[in-house]
């Protein structure tokens, strides 16, 4: 069955970074195109990225310049490098293959 495993999450100063990974399992990644989603506390799920299967990108206003999707097809690997990172990036972060289907999230925390 579709697996999304998310990790690297933590708590980082401001300024910080942190690199998030997302292991896939159970469908074609590599022909996938994959989102990073975010949800801070008591707020709605907000897009931050995406990455097509041939590697295009796209970022949301609030983290371009600061963030970079990446993905690694030979080992169903999906990444976000996080840098500069501002309290307002405080959520948790998921990784989606479709509208429906997201792994379990890891928390990251942006706080002095």
């Amino acid at each position: 069955q579709v697996q999304l495993v998310e990790s690297g999450g933590g708590l980082v100063q401001p300024g910080g970074s942190l690199r998030l990974s997302c292991a896939a399992s159970g469908f074609t990644f590599s022909q996938t195109t994959m989102t990073w989603v975010r949800q801070a506390p008591g707020k709605g799920f907000e897009w931050v990225s995406w990455i097509s299967r041939g590697g295009d990108t796209n970022y949301a206003n609030s983290v371009k310049g600061r963030f970079a999707i990446s993905r690694d097809n030979a080992k169903n690997m999906l990444y976000l490098q996080m840098n500069s990172l501002k309290p307002e990036d405080t959520a948790v972060y998921y990784c989606m293959k479709d509208a429906t289907t997201r792994g379990q999230g890891t928390q990251v925390t942006v706080s002095s």
